[in-house]
């Protein structure tokens, strides 16, 4: 960089050039010498600074669609020293609050959390300035009997702080569990994307994962019938990627300009605010049954997917169809799945309903538990990719975020693998501030022209400025990036960084020209020139594709590709739905629709809400739908996904009584704690319980206070008097029943059989009950650890659907 080469000046003129550096309102018409104090060295490499930038040599590439394409690295210049780029000669002036000077080309606030982590231990009580608190029982008053008085500034920053706690909740997704975790890439995938996390084979990046229902408001349930959010942020090398999606691959609507109308009618209903985290009500079912649009959202949102059994059973999707793009520029679709090492795995309905009121944070308690015991979730992420000419021959439109593409037409990819491995330290400072947005992509990661999608891109900042507080969220810890920040945004509500240096503007000479534009070769993020081709001559226009006007063919295609079991459960949660629906017209419009996707479903749901005779089917918005490549997938049911059939995290109900047989107990219990499982002994009481056999066995729940649905397999012992004594427990009874009519697995030991024979449990038992085959295994004290094996086997289908009745028989 050119530096100053005239003459030095004379003594005379040299005091008056130090004079001129002193201020800050004008200085002289030229600057020479270099000067033997701090102001006029920073004065006359100010003046180099800005010299060695006469023009600004990228503007001419600012122009044209080649150079738009790959836009040129910003100018810059090497500033002599630091002094020219500091804010104040005054920044090496230490202290314990100022500190030291910055670091040179740094922002510490994207450094780890531990920056923020605090920990009280030995510590003192202090007020938020760090003044000690000698009292932090009463307030302050006049007289012990006497008023509270005003000064109490400990009292009131408490109060006040109190207050204030609450931030608006998410208007959906308020419901929400999180949890940190690594995403490891398996191979490189530099043919297809440029994207951080997929540079190398082993290439760990951190995550932050939140999940949670879409409807219900902060303090809802978990076990809602809906759809599950599924967001994972990457902390790349790159920047923040925010993979925003959903357990369920579809959605209601394909028009961003829709979705204030979703929400409206799937909330609680404006004039008395009911109900609560359901869509089972009339304006919500009103809605959909005037958008056949929603049919295929609906064939998932009333299958089993919508009562997942656990977070760690659930599959993630990212819904739209997004680019990825190489170093090269060139662009792929890519659309991503995240599917579960357990496996996907779902709860039945009235065991959602149930645990819904024992346990409203069954969900949340689930996940945080599984990490606690070092079960950790783990899931594969595949992608879909295929080029813009394999899109043009599909029979539905790939921007159409209500269809799927069939696994059939284009498989799935595994390319890496992620594990939740670290529960928050604080909920509200991690899970609740956590600010994602589909906006949030990396080089190598870009958007379609998906409508739905570009909506989403807008709202979800919008809504972060709104939540929490400003435009600055993202200085929140949780939601800093670990890649280096440098911009010229300023201010704000709740700023955190501290700017070091006059200069907030590009281009400028002032600072070197820093920070610069990164252009195409510093792998600057550029968008793809041509998401998807469009003629030349299209105009601006309010309108769908052609494509996007099949709106039964895909709800026809999953409900095909279920199970006997699943189609069951699919109509019975359409008859359950509209039978909250007040409106009967409502009720046949919804059953027309469905005659479009199943005759044999519309009959059924229709049979169950007393329609007779059923309705004419609804028009079709395409008379002539092309013919769909793909007609069945088996992929599409989640009994397809039974996952590596591990036990961890799972947990088995031993119940207890004094005078149970200990030692067959105790043998099932250490089998199923060596496969990970959760194994509780579940008493008529907590506490030590005597046994038949001189063992005690200490029980650390009670049939009160965890219910039988709450657990996913259950044990009954062997011993005379224990049985007997569980007998007399009408909780036993609720227990057993559950279990069985909920499909999960039962071994009994012994004499317990008479237990199930008193709970009512239809007992006409052949061989492929005694062998687990319907989940049923009985076993004697002798061979309690075979009958343990054999029970264990059996857990590993999760359910027995065989014995499921409709309705239920108990």
């Amino acid at each position: 960089m050119p530096k100053s080469t005239k003459t030095p000046p004379k003594p005379a003129s040299r005091a008056a050039a130090k004079s001129a550096s002193r201020n800050t309102d004008s200085g002289p018409s030229s600057v020479t010498g270099a000067m033997l104090d701090a102001p006029a060295r920073k004065m006359v490499q100010v003046q180099d600074l800005a010299a060695a930038m006469p023009h600004n040599p990228t503007k001419p590439a600012e122009h044209g669609f080649a150079n738009g394409v790959k836009p040129q690295t910003g100018a810059t210049a090497e500033p002599a020293s630091r002094l020219p780029t500091g804010s104040t000669l005054s920044e090496t002036n230490a202290n314990d609050k100022a500190g030291t000077l910055a670091d040179e080309g740094r922002n510490p606030l994207v450094d780890p959390l531990d920056r923020v982590r605090v920990d009280s231990t030995g510590q003192v009580l202090t007020t938020n300035q760090g003044v000690r608190v000698a009292d932090n029982q009463n307030s302050l008053k006049y007289g012990v009997r006497g008023p509270a008085l005003l000064e109490d500034f400990i009292l009131r920053e408490k109060i006040t702080h109190f207050d204030h706690e609450r931030i608006p909740e998410r208007i959906v997704h308020a419901r929400g569990s999180g949890a940190h975790g690594v995403f490891e890439c398996y191979e490189p995938l530099t043919d297809i994307t440029m994207a951080a996390p997929f540079q190398a084979a082993g290439k760990k990046t951190p995550v932050f994962v939140r999940f949670s229902t879409v409807q219900g408001e902060r303090g809802s349930k978990d076990t809602a019938r809906d759809v599950r959010g599924f967001a994972v942020k990457f902390y790349t090398d790159e920047g923040n990627w925010d993979l925003v999606g959903n357990n369920i691959p579809v959605f209601f609507i394909q028009d961003a300009m829709k979705f204030p109308d979703l929400v409206h009618a799937v909330k609680p209903e404006p004039h008395h605010q009911m109900p609560q985290a359901a869509s089972a009500h009339d304006t919500f079912w009103d809605f959909v049954s005037l958008m056949p649009e929603s049919t295929h959202m609906l064939m998932w949102v009333m299958s089993d997917r919508a009562i997942p059994r656990s977070f760690a059973t659930m599959q993630g999707f990212g819904v739209h169809t997004f680019r990825m793009v190489n170093a090269q520029g060139e662009s792929v679709f890519v659309k991503f799945h995240w599917s579960p090492i357990a496996g996907t795995h779902s709860l039945v309905w009235d065991e959602a309903v149930k645990i819904s009121g024992a346990d409203p944070d069954y969900h949340r308690r689930d996940l945080w538990e599984r990490i606690e015991a070092g079960a950790y979730p783990e899931y594969e992420l595949a992608l879909q990719v295929f080029t813009e000419e394999q899109a043009e021959q599909f029979s539905f439109d790939i921007l159409d975020a209500t269809k799927i593409i069939p696994e059939e037409l284009v498989p799935l990819r595994p390319v890496g693998r992620m594990v939740l491995n670290r529960n928050p330290d604080n909920f509200f400072a991690e899970t609740e501030q956590v600010a994602f947005c589909t906006a949030h992509v990396v080089p190598g990661i870009d958007f379609s022209n998906d409508p739905l999608l570009a909506g989403r891109i807008h709202s979800y900042v919008d809504t972060q400025i709104s939540r929490l507080g400003g435009p600055n969220f993202h200085e929140i810890p949780i939601n800093a990036p670990v890649a280096p920040v440098h911009n010229n945004q300023r201010d704000g509500f709740h700023r955190q960084a501290i700017p070091r240096g006059r200069v907030a503007y590009e281009p400028n000479s002032l600072a070197g020209g820093c920070p610069f534009q990164a252009g195409a070769m510093q792998q600057g993020f550029v968008s793809v020139p041509a998401r998807i081709r469009a003629d030349d001559d299209q105009g601006k226009v309010r309108a769908k594709p052609e494509k996007f006007a099949d709106h039964y063919t895909q709800a026809k295609l999953f409900f095909e590709s279920q199970t006997p079991v699943e189609q069951d459960h699919i109509a019975n949660a359409f008859r359950f739905e509209l039978s909250k629906v007040t409106v009967p017209a409502v009720r046949e419009r919804m059953v027309a629709g469905l005659l479009n996707v199943s005759g044999w479903l519309a009959k059924k749901v229709a049979t169950g809400l007393g329609i007779d005779p059923l309705p004419e089917p609804l028009p079709l918005a395409m008379p002539d739908p092309a013919e769909p490549e793909v007609e069945r997938s088996p992929a599409l049911s989640l009994l397809a996904r039974p996952g590596d059939g591990s036990l961890k995290g799972r947990k088995v109900a031993l119940l207890v009584a004094p005078g149970v047989h200990g030692a067959s107990l105790t043998a099932v219990q250490q089998a199923l704690v060596a496969e990970g499982a959760v194994a509780r002994l579940v008493g008529t009481r907590i506490g030590r319980m005597p046994t038949v056999d001189g063992e005690s066995l200490d029980a650390d729940a009670s049939l009160e206070n965890e219910p039988g649905f709450l657990f996913d397999a259950l044990v009954l012992p062997d011993g005379e008097e224990g049985v007997a004594a569980l007998a007399q427990d009408g909780h036993t009874m609720e227990f057993i029943k559950d279990q069985f009519r909920h499909c999960k697995t039962i071994l009994s030991i012994g004499s317990s059989h008479l237990l199930m024979a008193r709970a009512g449990l239809p007992m006409v038992l052949d061989k492929s009950y005694e062998q687990g085959g319907t989940g049923l295994v009985f076993t004697d004290v002798a061979n309690a650890r075979t009958g343990a094996a054999t029970f264990i086997e059996a857990m590993r289908k999760h359910r027995h659907f065989g014995r499921e009745m409709d309705p239920p028989l108990m």
